[in-house]
């Protein structure tokens, strides 16, 4: 009896025992911490594969944006579906395997935004839990992206192509005009007579004799480079319209002239546009030379520009007047801001014609090619030279907000168009 009490009594190697009796419990809980972090990388790896999914299949370049931008109405696009799909498979890792994953993907077009959403389930096999007799750990999760689609908008280009846009395009053309004409004047002026022959010695020829590029040229050229420009940015083919306009043709006949009309073929907007060149006059001095008058011709733009859409669809265009001109009014007009000479009105662009545009929600895009000094001409010192430092505000007063900019020939129209012109369209960006 003794010898069991002891037994019975003795408390000698009970750490071990209880050791033993929890051993089972204590790795269970580890076997479990390691299933679960497994699981959970594997949820990591598959979260990854869902974003690149989401956002690789609405991206700006991608086959659903394409086509959205030819959608009549809101609704599923089953290529960015698929492509969604075969992103998601591509950027899986590890050991699952495109059987052992459900996907369920969803990419549709709302208005002028592509949504996309792609969720994923799959069952991750155990190694410890099955001692508590769970097989598998479920494991799923979701990503979405939102893409903006780009724009729909109508480009108007006007072009200033009066006289004064006729003097030499730099510093050097302007010298080698004055160099080749007799009362060195900066100026080739179009001479044809009202019957319409051209005069071969007009100051217009002997700049096209001389090589010397006019201010009319280089914006004629940079807006054929324009339409090139718009060809590379435009997600779709009917994402953008343009159409040319000039002041008129000739000066009996100060009016706007449709170069070309607003069209998505811009391969032909740059053909038409070969015909911008400048307005021609019978004579020098003809009608005290006014030909320029923005008041007219902004006029004319806001009867001729529809009213604006959103930019949403096709049928509902923004609307932009991209304006290039040096600024300088020049025209018989009564509320002149400046002093007159007779009915001579010589002024910077009177902003209040500017603003009717703007009122109806046309974005005016303004592209002020500097009027260059010419010291050595009279005229311009008595009456342009007084109020040269007022154009560029006046132009920059007329466009809409960080829609202006102004360069010299020198400095590169061309690429100062290609700049405004992607400052307007603004790339859309992703948000996931």
């Amino acid at each position: 009896m003794r010898s069991l009490y002891r037994f019975c009594t003795d408390r000698s190697g009970n750490f071990g025992m209880l050791t033993a009796i929890l051993m089972v419990p204590l790795i269970g809980s580890a076997g479990v911490a390691v299933d679960f972090a497994h699981a959970l990388s594997l949820r990591t790896q598959l979260y990854a594969a869902a974003d690149a999914a989401a956002v690789g299949a609405i991206s700006e370049k991608s086959a659903a944006a394409a086509a959205a931008m030819k959608m009549t109405s809101d609704g599923p696009i089953s290529t960015g579906q698929d492509d969604a799909r075969n992103i998601f498979v591509g950027q899986m890792q590890g050991e699952l395997t495109a059987s052992q994953v459900a996907v369920n993907v969803q990419v549709s077009r709302a208005s002028n935004k592509l949504n996309s959403a792609v969720t994923f389930t799959a069952s991750i096999p155990t190694t410890f839990m099955q001692i508590f007799g769970r097989k598998s750990v479920d494991i799923s999760g979701t990503a979405t992206a939102m893409f903006q689609t780009a724009s729909f908008m109508d480009f108007y280009i006007l072009i200033d192509n009066t006289p004064s846009m006729g003097v030499g395009a730099t510093p050097a053309d302007v010298a080698k005009m004055e160099s080749k004409t007799p009362d060195t004047c900066a100026f080739a002026c179009h001479v044809v007579s009202e019957a319409g022959v051209e005069d071969k010695n007009s100051y217009y020829n002997i700049a096209r004799n001389n090589d010397v590029t006019l201010r009319v040229d280089v914006v004629r050229q940079a807006t054929q480079k324009l339409t090139e420009t718009a060809r590379t940015e435009r997600a779709s083919d009917n994402q953008f319209r343009m159409g040319v306009y000039t002041f008129g043709k000739k000066a009996e006949d100060v009016n706007l002239t449709t170069i070309s009309e607003p069209i998505t073929d811009l391969a032909k907007v740059a053909s038409y546009t070969n015909a911008v060149t400048l307005m021609s006059i019978p004579r020098q001095g003809y009608n005290n030379d006014q030909q320029t008058s923005f008041d007219n011709s902004l006029t004319q733009m806001n009867k001729i520009i529809s009213t604006p859409g959103d930019g949403s669809t096709e049928a509902q265009p923004q609307k932009i007047l991209f304006f290039v001109s040096d600024g300088v009014g020049d025209s018989k007009k009564s509320n002149c801001t400046k002093p007159k000479t007779g009915e001579r009105c010589q002024e910077p662009i009177d902003i209040s014609f500017c603003k009717p545009l703007k009122d109806r929600g046309v974005k005016i895009a303004v592209l002020y090619t500097t009027y260059l000094p010419l010291p050595k001409n009279s005229w311009y010192n008595t009456w342009i030279k007084p109020f040269q430092s007022e154009i560029p505000t006046k132009m920059q007063s007329c466009a809409s907000p960080g829609l202006y900019f102004e360069v010299t020939p020198t400095q590169g129209i061309t690429d100062a168009m290609q700049a405004l012109f992607l400052k307007v369209i603004r790339t859309p960006r992703i948000t996931s």
